[in-house]
């Protein structure tokens, strides 16, 4: 009788010289076929087409995100008194840096950050800061949240302040 090791490594084995065989086919009808080769363009730019698209669409969803995300956080409203927004800011950096460290609820970690930024009386202080603790994936986010919040002041970065006429701000590159 036959052993189930010598069944399995001749299947084994006929799987792989059938995988080593399509590759050598491939391969030869790649090279020699012109027709095929124009089919294989196709298909991988049509891949990119809509890769492209995919990754459009997902940005435009996630800037409506943003833009909800900051209505709501506005809609709740944030302290006035003094100690009420101390607490308030360190709650929220708190959460902020919390979330941001496993790197997996970044849109949550920016909206913690926004919301102390809202709070703190020096905000372009603290997007300094920001700046140099935050992760680049949670900062790029809180940027959109700033640009989606008008009533947001953030001194010497704001777009009216420091800026040109286009309301882009300046660099310092003139």
């Amino acid at each position: 009788m036959v052993e189930t090791s010598t069944i399995v490594t001749a299947t084994v084995g006929t799987v792989a010289a059938g995988l080593v065989a399509y590759a050598v086919y491939f391969d030869h009808r790649r090279r020699t076929d012109p027709n095929f080769r124009k089919q294989l363009k196709k298909e991988s730019k049509k891949q990119a087409r809509v890769a492209k698209e995919e990754a459009a669409a997902q940005t435009v969803k996630q800037r409506s995100a943003i833009r909800t995300a900051v209505e709501e956080a506005k809609d709740e409203g944030f302290p006035t008194d003094v100690e009420e927004r101390e607490a308030y800011f360190m709650s929220e950096v708190a959460r902020g840096e919390t979330l941001s460290g496993d790197g997996t609820e970044n849109m949550t970690a920016a909206l913690s950050f926004y919301k102390a930024l809202k709070v703190y009386p020096q905000p372009s202080d603290l997007i300094s800061i920001y700046d140099k603790t935050v992760p680049r994936a949670v900062l790029d986010i809180l940027a959109e949240m700033i640009a989606a919040d008008d009533e947001l002041n953030v001194g010497p970065f704001s777009a009216g302040s420091a800026g040109s006429d286009s309301g882009i701000p300046s660099v310092g590159l003139d």
